[in-house]
């Protein structure tokens, strides 16, 4: 994992609230026209309630959204981040003017359904390799502009992340190696970059490119759509002498005989690739 991923609060807080501002641009534009039928001196209180079970997530989010609309909005969360939540329990409680709720509504709603549903998945598939000494991890198969809040909620989930971009690691795929000349050559070349580099990662599809990746130095492999001997002779072969992941043809179906195998990371597109959101509702009553 590359240094970047060290989110701290304020981190956390500033990124969520330029993603927010920007959807609130895109959803609230010059002005909200049904907001303003309501009188501005009411107020109001609303409660956010989850339709099915999820780990919560989102939360820097929510608040951000909610403040830059509504700055005096009281927010008092029932379920902490990270934390799961059941069926028709209410995970958000606050209390503001009328209009200003009913203006961040959807796009409060919006980050808390898409960030929870992404921290949703990923402890489901982390709770299916527990007990193995497999990690889970994200990829970049994420929704442009929400690349790291997306990786954010694999982290609450309790998964780990890859790197961010092209720009903070070097992982060595199969067109690279053809492009370069070879392994040896694209492992010599990128050896060159490992002090701007977070990690430098070689990609390979069979057992002798293992064997020629290790010869190369290479410290962290990616094992690309092996089938389960050859994953379990690729542990054997490599002995602890470089990390190895698996990717391609992750199912949860398959998912723990994949842990099982012995290797140290699985990483999973679906993780944010393929996300159903997770259904929450408010409901506002006048004060």
């Amino acid at each position: 994992m590359s240094d970047a991923f060290n989110f701290s609060a304020s981190a956390i807080a500033e990124l969520a609230h330029a993603d927010a501002a920007r959807a609130l641009a895109e959803d609230v534009g010059a002005g909200d026209l049904t907001a303003g039928l309501v009188d501005p001196s009411r107020r109001a209180q609303a409660r956010v309630l989850a339709r099915e079970a999820a780990v919560i997530c989102g939360a820097p989010w929510v608040e951000a959204a909610l403040r830059q609309v509504e700055p005096g909005a009281k927010i008092q969360w029932l379920v902490a981040e990270g934390e799961r939540c059941t069926p028709d329990q209410v995970v958000l409680q606050v209390e503001g003017s009328a209009r200003g709720l009913l203006t961040a509504e959807r796009t409060m709603l919006n980050f808390l359904q898409f960030l929870s549903a992404v921290a949703t998945k990923t402890a489901t598939y982390v709770d299916i390799v527990r007990g193995t000494r497999a990690r889970i991890v994200d990829t970049r198969k994420t929704i442009p502009g929400l690349r790291l809040a997306q990786k954010y909620a694999v982290k609450t989930g309790g998964g780990s992340n890859h790197r961010i971009g092209l720009y903070d690691a070097v992982l060595i795929k199969e067109n690279h190696i053809a492009a370069a000349g070879g392994i040896a050559p694209v492992m010599q070349a990128a050896q060159r970059l490992a002090s701007q580099a977070g990690f430098i990662e070689l990609e390979v599809e069979t057992l002798a490119q293992l064997e020629e990746g290790l010869a190369a130095g290479a410290k962290m492999i990616l094992l690309d759509n092996m089938g389960l001997a050859d994953m379990r002779e690729a542990v054997r072969i490599t002995a602890g002498r470089a990390v190895l992941e698996i990717s391609g043809g992750v199912t949860l179906e398959g998912l723990r005989a994949l842990a099982e195998t012995g290797v140290d990371r699985i990483s999973v597109g679906t993780l944010t690739k393929d996300v159903k959101a997770t259904d929450f509702s408010m409901r506002l009553k006048e004060l």
